[in-house]
């Protein structure tokens, strides 16, 4: 093995470390669930921040740009950052004014139990595909970085076992201390190795107007019907979709007071939309520096793209700094994805069955869950050719047609009732998946359809005879 693969290895030793320290402050459920809400405002972005910054932001993002362009790149990040700058303009500040665990005791209390069960269950889902992909970086990484040495799905059970160990322990409270430190690590490594890359290349302008010549920074859809709601759709997939999320609402939650829960969301958003666009130059780049290497992974797998150029054409502080920055934005948004729906199944779908618990029993059971869910997602990520640019994207579309309009309809549409509620749900996943199966690439996008059919349900549903809550569940 190389020299890089041991301090990927002493970074990782001292990373789960500090996790594990965290783990001191946890005391009962809330402190495990969203940290006792007392979290700063430094802390709280830094967390925002750090969660997003995953692998599909480095790995993803990178390479479908360099494939795509602009236009393959809405969902995330134009999509995903507009996503945080929403949550905290509309639905952070009412959100945490309502003192919850999860984001599913929402639809708890706004549409009773039949609607939280279902919108859990949705969002539970949803986490496959996006805690696939960051397990699948991981074993991706440890390929890399030891020559081949460590294969990929050992790499994925390495990084796995890894994270599990603080999160299962800590919490939110070793999420969110970890994510901080991380979040320093990404912003001075991806600066570093993007000022080195640069250097290689003459500048920054000679990348732009190579980018610019090929096509890459055409933005916009063709002016046809199919191109303008595909667009649309990709757009509204992670921007929407995004918001009735179980790791979204615990920064809200966590933080010391509304005012924080608002900012830091939208600070987050704003560093991460601009911190996104790192790792495209850096990819990019690869095209100047190494064409062929460019053309021989292109269409094989590429992903391997950038981290193929970092190992291959600068020198070891670059490196270093670089598998630092990945390894920090793959484990902090790991840990967050692992944490929150294990979180919500817990309160929102098991707690119920056990009424008399303590609640040093449900933190038992909150571990559990974790556990569970971190050997599921491995065994998915192990056995799925997805990339995971689109794990991440298609994670979104299940919570954009279940979860986006109930949510949005209860805080906002004074009107809306619980039949509104089950109907919304019924409606939108039923479009979706009709759609998806029938007619996937056709005029309509199957999550649009999706997400107006919701709306159509919530509508309907709250301004016909209502049918009393009991009766809805029987």
């Amino acid at each position: 093995m190389n020299t890089l693969i041991w301090f990927v290895i002493l970074y990782w030793v001292i990373s789960v470390g500090i996790g594990l320290y965290a783990a001191r402050y946890v005391n009962n459920s809330k402190d495990y669930a969203v940290a006792g809400r007392s979290l700063p405002m430094s802390v709280v972005t830094a967390t925002v921040f750090a969660t997003w910054f995953g692998s599909e932001a480095v790995l993803g993002i990178s390479s479908t740009f360099v494939k795509e362009g602009l236009k393959g790149v809405i969902a995330d990040p134009f999509g995903s950052s507009l996503c945080l700058v929403l949550v905290g303009l509309f639905f952070a500040r009412p959100l945490y004014r309502m003192n919850l665990m999860t984001i599913g005791d929402y639809y708890r209390n706004k549409f009773g139990r039949i609607v939280e069960v279902l919108v859990t269950v949705c969002i539970v889902i949803s986490y496959l595909g996006w805690v696939a992909a960051q397990i699948k970086a991981l074993g991706l990484v440890f390929n890399v970085v030891s020559g081949g040495f460590i294969s990929m799905d050992t790499g994925m059970i390495i990084g796995a076992a890894s994270v599990l160990i603080y999160t299962l322990m800590g919490g939110m409270w070793s999420v969110a201390i970890t994510d901080f430190l991380q979040m320093i690590i990404i912003v001075v490594g991806m600066l570093y190795i993007g000022w080195e890359v640069s250097d290689m290349v003459g500048g920054a302008k000679t990348v732009i107007a190579h980018a610019a010549n090929a096509g890459k920074f055409e933005f916009w859809p063709a002016p046809t019907a199919k191109e303008m709601l595909w667009f649309f759709a990709a757009w509204i997939t992670m921007m929407l979709g995004s918001i009735p999320q179980q790791d979204v609402f615990q920064r809200v939650a966590s933080s010391k007071n509304e005012r924080i829960a608002g900012s830091a969301s939208v600070l987050g958003g704003i560093l991460y939309f601009c911190f996104a666009f790192i790792p495209m130059f850096l990819a990019y780049s690869a095209t100047l520096i190494d064409p062929g290497m460019v053309a021989s992974l292109i269409d094989k797998d590429s992903q391997l793209i950038l981290p193929t150029l970092i190992m291959t054409k600068v020198p070891m502080l670059a490196q270093v700094m670089f598998f630092g920055a990945l390894l920090s934005a793959i484990k902090s948004c790991a840990s967050a994805t692992l944490l929150a729906p294990s979180v919500t199944f817990s309160e929102n779908i098991l707690k119920p069955f056990f009424p008399q618990q303590s609640d040093k029993q449900f933190l038992l059971m909150m571990r559990i869950v974790v556990l569970v869910f971190t050997a599921i997602v491995t065994m998915f990520a192990m056995n799925t050719e997805s990339s995971i640019y689109k794990m991440v994207e298609n994670a979104y579309k299940v919570t954009l047609v279940a979860a986006f309009v109930p949510l949005a309809f209860g805080l906002y549409w004074k009107r809306a009732t619980a039949q509104g509620g089950l109907l919304s749900i019924l409606s939108g996943v039923g479009a979706w998946v009709a759609f998806e199966i029938g007619a996937p690439d056709g005029l309509w996008p199957p999550q649009l359809v999706g997400v107006l059919m919701s709306m159509v349900g919530m509508i309907m549903g709250s301004l016909l005879p209502q049918i009393h809550r009991h009766v809805m569940a029987e």
